[in-house]
């Protein structure tokens, strides 16, 4: 069983631990590429992106691997 990802973890180690999680950041527009090195809190604020949306499709897109 995975380890759930949380708003505090860095989108670059989620990705590379979770390569499906890729998708999941590209269907919410989350920048993993400039915004990667920082953690999803701070990308999904930036990004505009309903955090507790986004963690709940990360959580289930590395839940169903």
């Amino acid at each position: 069983m995975p380890l759930e990802i949380t708003e505090d973890m860095i989108i670059n180690d989620v990705i590379k631990s979770y390569p499906q999680s890729i998708a999941v950041f590209n269907e919410f527009r989350v920048d993993s590429c400039c915004g990667g090195g920082q953690n999803i809190k701070t990308t999904a604020s930036r990004d505009g992106v309903n955090l507790e949306v986004l963690l709940q499709a990360l959580n289930e897109a590395v839940k169903n691997k």
